[in-house]
């Protein structure tokens, strides 16, 4: 086994079910140290963060990535147990292999290449590492970017380790990602009896026409990176289970991926006015938990396509689909972030597994990123 799969195996025999850490964050700083980096964790409620920095000056270039995984669920549906960190048919099997665990072990393997190649190389190179991606995302990379900006350290470049490939490692990097504006929409009737409708006021028939208006509205054309605004209905909530009785209340949970041709502010004016128009009574309450962030062609782009070349001999897609990743926190502050990963084929499901030979791929080449923008 290479350097870069040994430490993976590591990192995905603990069971850091979010907001767990599980000793991840102290594996990986024990490595980082070695290397000259100074250790700064920063805990936020249950939530372990580290930021890891080499070097004072600037300009300074931040992996990014998340130690937390989802549940595995029932351990008997997996072929070989979650956190057993087994390496079969050329694949290295668990939770998190894939999401995100493969990506740190590999970003620690290349810098400590790039380290013992240039230990006196321009600039700074930090981690930035938590534990809350796959929960809420509330107390993790936000927070620590937060305390950054308050102390006016500021991240030029960052590289985020999600599996962002399709179908090899690297065919597909993420130079952007759409915003998620979530919606909790409950419409306000009256209870009554069925036989009786006259006495009461269904919420499900107040709703029908301005709920077939929301699914069928064109909310933008998208633009050159984004495809089209789209809106979901993920839950639906009315009845008291027995089939006599109207009920009083229903609540509808949906969500918008949005691009950049549309706000945030124009979604929730427009879902307001279709629901003004139907006259339906409601309640509404929102959540945007990421706004759209594009890093076009620049320094880190183009590292990033030389570096996918250089090692796979492939020309790398640009994309921005997906769901939404820890970059949005980031982006914000001016930095070109882009999401260079593995194989996304198996994350978040039963037999999640990433191929041992592209961690070795992925580790060469944020070697090269690191050598494209920091030698």
């Amino acid at each position: 086994m290479s350097a870069t799969v040994d430490l993976a195996r590591e990192l995905v025999s603990r069971a850091s079910v979010t907001p767990g850490d599980a000793g991840c964050q102290q594996l990986l700083g024990e490595r980082l140290a070695a290397l000259g980096f100074e250790l700064e964790p920063m805990a936020f409620g249950e939530v372990s963060n580290l930021w890891a920095r080499r070097g004072r000056a600037g300009p300074l270039f931040c992996f990014a990535g998340h130690t937390d995984v989802v549940p595995p669920g029932p351990a008997d549906r997996w072929q070989h147990p979650p956190f057993s960190a087994a390496v079969h048919d050329g694949a290295l099997w668990g939770r998190g292999a894939a999401d995100m665990k493969g990506s740190l072990a590999a970003m620690v393997t290349a810098c400590e290449a790039f380290v013992g190649t240039h230990p006196d190389h321009r600039g700074s190179i930090a981690f930035l590492i938590t534990s809350d991606e796959e929960g809420p995302s509330v107390d993790g990379t936000v927070k620590v970017v937060e305390a950054l900006e308050a102390r006016g350290e500021t991240i030029r470049w960052c590289l985020v380790g999600e599996p962002s490939s399709t179908d090899r490692a690297g065919d597909t990097v993420k130079n952007g990602r759409r915003g998620s504006l979530g919606g909790r929409l409950t419409v306000h009737g009256v209870q009554g009896h069925v036989a009786y409708p006259h006495l009461a006021d269904n919420p499900i028939h107040a709703l029908a026409p301005a709920l077939l208006e929301l699914t069928t509205t064109s909310w933008d054309q998208g633009s050159e990176h984004f495809p089209p605004t789209t809106f979901q209905i993920s839950n639906i909530h009315g009845g008291t289970g027995a089939d006599n009785v109207i009920p009083g209340e229903l609540e509808v949970w949906f969500n918008f991926r949005f691009s950049t041709a549309v706000t945030a502010p124009e979604l929730k004016e427009r879902v307001a006015a279709i629901l003004r128009h139907h006259g339906v009574r409601h309640d509404i309450h929102w959540r945007l938990s990421g706004e759209p962030f594009l890093t076009p062609a620049g320094a880190l782009v183009d590292a990033v396509q030389a570096a996918v070349k250089t090692v796979t001999g492939m020309d790398t897609r640009l994309s921005t689909a997906g769901g939404t990743s820890d970059g949005r926190f980031i982006a914000p502050t001016g930095a070109e972030v882009v999401e260079l990963g593995p194989v996304n084929a198996t994350i978040h499901k039963v037999d999640e597994r990433v191929d041992v030979a592209d961690l070795d791929r992925l580790s060469l080449m944020y070697l090269r990123v690191l050598e494209e923008l920091l030698a």
